[in-house]
């Protein structure tokens, strides 16, 4: 028997370390990233000692004789990935901690609270002295975990739980409902921390740079992600789900995710922790076809293939690929086969009529979001390759057409937003920084001012990358620490925590928090659902202070 890593694998890779014979790949260093979509487990070389299945986050780890019937065929794909890569021993040391500093000779403000920062903080209070204060614009934590995680993906959402531990320590304190550049400044942080480090993300979804673009109808794929997760921001955005068709312009595992809810049943959506207007109004959807658009062949797919396979699992929901080339080479790597092989069994399934479909257009580009007043179409063209593999735009004039449609929704990518008095990459939309430390104009880094996750390094990776993207993040603090850059007086936490009262800020400490978690449980089993989210602020803020709740 040996164990077998699936489809939520979230390359936290906390498994890695406790695996006595060393058989998970790929592994990497503090600072350095995988180039995989996820971890595998040599399978002739694992001992079943099941240390790896205990400390995964996100409960992606099966004893091979337990794998559900539509994750079997991981088994077969963690093999394959060592057929490729044969396990060599790694003899790499054992990351060692900072040793202890004296109290109050570093204290550390973060902002954010997704996955980037709460990786920061657990680096940073691993160290005895360091004081953590955490800084978050809503009542809530967990950023895109809670607000962009697909709602069914609620062992994806489990890795919260490790995150919950860092959040109790006594030197860690949190400040949800208060907003940097409004209820604080940068200069101010600067005042009470001898750090800071931005862990904001980029939420904001690229353009087309298409003519049509400000047509009622078109949105950000994270615009619907958020709505259909009840952040606060997008709960009262309206959709038109009145079509049978939607068309999702890109291919990433949100495109996928995106799909899979609007065309998901209701029945199975109530045992997810959507949001409950989402959850009425999908109910009522008359959408059953999605056609996702990618510019590139299934070869260049941006989707993962443990997403890509998901799909076929989904009931009364075909898949269909139009592609004619669908064939694997030699020179692909296990991953680009893998998906490959998958489309092909796409390409080969029977289709019912009576079933909705969820359509890869490849080789399409977008053009022009057609619509007078509103979104009634996008026009793409075809694509094509030349002879050395160059990819060739179509003529607009020959090789277009048009796809109707009421709603489209772009998933190319994400952006960061500019922070006030911190220097921002208006092209590449992310802060400048040298392996975490921002930049100036003078490209020297500034004292005392970090970034971590993809306000760093741009929307690349999933959940775990944020923990080396926070080590790397956190070593170079630590290299400034003791080189005695980040020694200058600063008030302490008992002045902060004054300064915020008398700024009349609305702050949710982290039992606020909760106190807003159990209400939204409670709701839940009320109706059979893991949860039911409150998706008003001034409601989270009265369920905080015990006005309201369970």
């Amino acid at each position: 028997m040996a164990y077998v890593i699936t489809q939520n694998c979230c390359k936290d890779a906390s498994c890695v370390p406790v695996c006595p014979v060393d058989c998970i790949r790929p592994s990497a260093g503090a600072g350095e990233f995988t180039g995989t979509e996820m971890l595998y487990i040599d399978p002739a070389t694992c001992i079943d000692c099941g240390a790896c299945q205990e400390e995964c986050p996100v409960g992606a780890i099966y004893a091979d004789t337990d794998l559900p019937p539509e994750l079997e065929r991981f088994q077969e794909i963690n093999a394959a990935y060592f057929e490729a890569n044969p396990l060599e021993t790694e003899l790499v040391p054992m990351p060692k901690n900072h040793a202890a500093v004296e109290a109050g000779s570093l204290r550390v403000a973060i902002i954010g609270a997704g996955p980037a920062a709460c990786y920061t903080a657990e680096e940073l209070v691993k160290v005895t002295g360091v004081e953590v204060d955490l800084f978050e614009r809503l009542p809530t934590p967990y950023g895109l975990i809670r607000a962009g995680v697909a709602p069914d993906h609620l062992h994806t959402k489990a890795i919260t739980d490790l995150f919950a531990k860092t959040f109790t320590n006594k030197r860690m304190a949190a400040h949800f409902n208060v907003e940097v550049g409004k209820h604080v400044t940068h200069e101010e942080l600067l005042a009470h921390h001898h750090a800071v480090v931005y862990a904001v993300g980029a939420n904001n979804s690229r353009d087309l740079g298409i003519p049509g673009e400000t047509l009622p109808g078109n949105f950000g794929a994270s615009d619907f992600v958020g709505w259909y997760n009840g952040h606060p921001d997008r709960a009262e955005d309206d959709f038109d789900l009145t079509g049978e068709r939607v068309v999702i312009v890109g291919n990433g595992n949100v495109a996928l995710d995106v799909a899979r809810v609007l065309l998901m049943s209701p029945e199975r959506l109530h045992k997810t922790d959507i949001a409950e207007h989402a959850l009425n109004a999908l109910g009522e959807s008359a959408v059953r076809e999605v056609v996702i658009v990618a510019r590139r062949g299934p070869r260049d797919a941006a989707f993962s293939a443990a997403e890509f396979m998901a799909l076929g699992h989904l009931e009364g929901i075909d898949v269909v690929i139009e592609s004619d080339d669908l064939d694997a080479d030699p020179a692909d790597d296990v991953e680009t086969a893998w998906k490959l092989e998958i489309a092909r069994e796409y390409a080969e399934r029977p289709q019912s009529p009576d079933n909705k479909r969820i359509v890869f257009r490849f080789m399409a580009a977008p053009v022009e979001v057609v619509g007078d007043d509103k979104v009634t179409g996008l026009r793409v063209v075809r694509n094509s390759f030349d002879a050395n593999g160059k990819l060739v735009a179509g003529d607009p004039a020959t090789d277009a057409e048009v796809i109707e449609t009421s709603l489209v929704l772009r998933s190319i990518g994400y952006r960061g937003r500019e922070i006030a008095d911190v220097p921002y990459d208006a092209a590449a939309g992310v802060v400048p920084n040298d392996g975490g430390r921002v930049l100036g104009d003078d490209g020297e880094p500034i004292p005392g001012v970090y970034v971590s996750g993809w306000i760093k390094r741009g929307p690349r990776g999933v959940i775990g990358t944020n923990r080396t993207c926070a080590e790397q993040t956190v070593a170079r603090l630590w290299e400034d620490f003791d080189s005695g850059k980040l020694s200058r007086g600063v008030q302490d936490r008992e002045s902060l925590e004054t300064f915020l009262h008398e700024r009349g800020i609305d702050k949710v400490e982290w039992q606020g928090w909760k106190a807003i978690d159990a209400a939204e449980r409670s709701r839940g089993s009320d109706t059979k659902r893991p949860r039911v989210k409150f998706v008003s602020i001034d409601e989270m803020l009265l369920t905080a202070k015990g006005t309201v709740g369970v």
